[in-house]
This record gives structure tokens, C-alpha cells and sequence, in this order.
């Protein structure tokens, strides 16, 4: 009898312990869910709720202000009326600064310069006042991008929506190589195509339903980018789809964590470029985890 008592004993020691090791993992994990909901929330603020403004340039002169007749309009109460000229020739951009602009780069003052773009390592913000530009490129398209750097809509911003966290939606999938990684046309909201390098695919089983989605390589070939659509598309969540990304496939395995799918930058302002996803990343499943959309813009 003793001994049964004994061995009783140890059973309930252990499934304590095993208890509180799963406990102590799930609150590791809902403390980095929390950890990336406050970077995602300051990602925002810092990045895309201060955007005013993008314009296009046309070849030639592009005058910029806040005159209602300059092409490129900066906001009345944070610019002069004439600032300056964007000169667009062959895809190169110079800003000619107006006298009494005070425009600056690297806090140094400018005359006239050539700006790099996005597409370089280090693209050239201009500084005037509260009001950073910046060069972007997108296909043929060249643009003047604007944020405000005291923006009342990012200080106001209240925060984002999510479903409850749920450790059923962190799931494992089987990453499937092409032989040769392809070039994939990406819609976007410009409404043309960009090429993007996508090495396979990713199989999985989410709320039973077998699913598969084409894994997309920005700059990192060790970080996995998906676009996606699922059956929550347009309703609790952003109508064009969600990003997610994942570490790259380890023994050919990819951990998807959906409860870290959010929302694009085109959701928060008209002033982004989001690519959207491709047919093949419609998911016919409800994908209940993540960022939910209320209509920020």
C-alpha cells in the first residue's frame, strides 16, 4: 500500500512539474506576442501614420510648396509657399532649394543636390521643418514620399485590435522547394506588377483544412514573406489580405505564426505602396488569429 501511495505520489510530482513547464512556456509566449504587438503599434507611428503625403514626379521641373499651385503640395501651416524644385531626368532626382527654404540634409543646409532613392542603402531625407522627403521608386514610377515628423494622427493613434491569442494558429508547415526559385508577378495597390523572388512553397494544416502558401523573399533569405487572403478578408480583418513573415524552413520545417499576421501599411494610409497577394495565396480556410482591421484609413 505504501508503495502504490509512493508511486501515486511521484505521478502528481511530475504532472505538477510538466504543469507548471507548459505554463511558464505559454506565458514566455504570450509575453512575445505583447513584446511584437508594442513594436508593430511604434512601427506605425514611426513609419506610416506621419505619411502626408506621395507624389508623382513627371520628367522635368516639379516645383514643391505649400502655393496650391506647386505639383508637389506640402501642408500649409509646415512649409513656405515656395520651398524648392524636384528635377527628375532618366530616373535621377536633384532638389534645388529656393532662397529662405531652409531646406537641409543630415541637418546640413542645402543648395542642390542629387537624392538617392529607396532602392539605395542610405536614401537621402530632406529636411524641412517638421517635414522629411524622401526619393522611392516603384517600377517607372518616381516619387517624392512626405511624412510629418509631429504628427497629430501618429501621437493620437489609440492602438490596434486582435484576436485572442491562441497557440492552435503557431503552426507547422513543410516548406517545398522549386528546383530553380521563380519570379512571381505581385499585384499592388498602383495597380501594376512588381517581380518577386519566391523559392517554393509552404504546406500546412490549419482548423483541419490542408493549405498551402508561396513563400516570397525580399531581403533576407533567411525570412520568409507571405501575402495572404483567408475568409476573414473584408470582414474582421483588412479586405486586400495580411502580411506574415517566418524564419526560413529548418529540416524543411516553417513555423507559421498566424497570431503575428497583420495588417499592411496600405490599411493606414494611401500614402503606401503594398504589394497584394497572388491567386495562389487565397486561403479558403478563416484564419481567426492576428491583427483585425476597423477601418484605420
Amino acid at each position: 500500500m505504501q508503495r502504490q501511495w509512493l508511486l501515486c505520489a511521484l505521478v502528481i510530482s511530475f504532472a505538477g512539474i510538466a504543469f507548471a513547464a507548459d505554463a511558464q512556456k505559454d506565458s514566455a509566449y504570450q509575453a512575445d506576442i505583447m513584446k511584437w504587438r508594442a513594436q508593430r503599434v511604434n512601427s506605425l507611428k514611426e513609419n506610416w501614420l506621419p505619411l502626408v503625403g506621395l507624389f508623382w514626379l513627371k520628367e522635368g521641373s516639379n516645383q514643391f510648396g505649400s502655393n496650391a499651385n506647386d505639383p508637389v503640395l506640402l501642408p500649409h501651416a509646415k512649409a513656405p509657399d515656395q520651398a524648392g524644385i524636384f528635377e527628375l531626368k532618366n530616373a535621377v532626382v536633384t532638389v534645388k532649394a529656393l532662397p529662405g527654404s531652409d531646406l537641409k540634409a543630415n541637418g546640413k543646409p542645402v543648395t542642390e543636390m542629387k537624392l538617392e532613392s529607396d532602392e539605395s542603402e542610405k536614401p537621402t531625407v530632406l529636411e524641412l521643418g517638421d517635414l522629411r522627403m524622401h526619393v522611392i521608386k516603384r517600377n517607372k514610377r518616381v516619387g517624392i514620399r512626405v511624412k510629418d515628423t509631429n504628427s497629430d494622427r501618429a501621437r493620437e493613434f489609440q492602438g490596434l485590435q486582435y484576436f485572442p491569442i491562441q497557440d492552435s494558429y503557431r503552426v507547422s508547415g513543410t516548406f517545398v522547394p522549386f528546383d530553380t526559385p521563380k519570379k512571381l508577378a505581385i499585384p499592388t495597390v498602383l495597380g501594376e506588377n512588381v517581380e518577386m523572388t519566391s523559392p517554393g512553397y509552404v504546406e500546412f494544416t490549419v482548423n483541419g483544412t490542408k493549405s498551402r502558401l508561396s513563400v516570397l523573399i525580399e531581403d533576407d533569405p533567411h525570412q520568409y514573406f507571405f501575402i495572404m487572403k483567408d475568409l476573414t478578408s473584408g470582414k474582421e480583418t483588412y479586405p486586400a489580405g495580411r502580411f506574415l513573415y517566418a524564419s526560413a524552413a529548418k529540416d524543411g520545417k516553417v513555423t507559421l505564426d498566424f497570431n503575428k499576421a497583420y495588417t499592411p501599411p496600405c490599411g493606414f494610409t494611401p500614402y503606401a505602396t503594398c504589394p497584394l497577394p497572388p491567386k495562389e495565396n487565397y486561403l479558403k480556410v478563416a484564419i481567426d488569429a492576428g491583427e483585425k482591421y476597423e477601418g484605420h484609413h
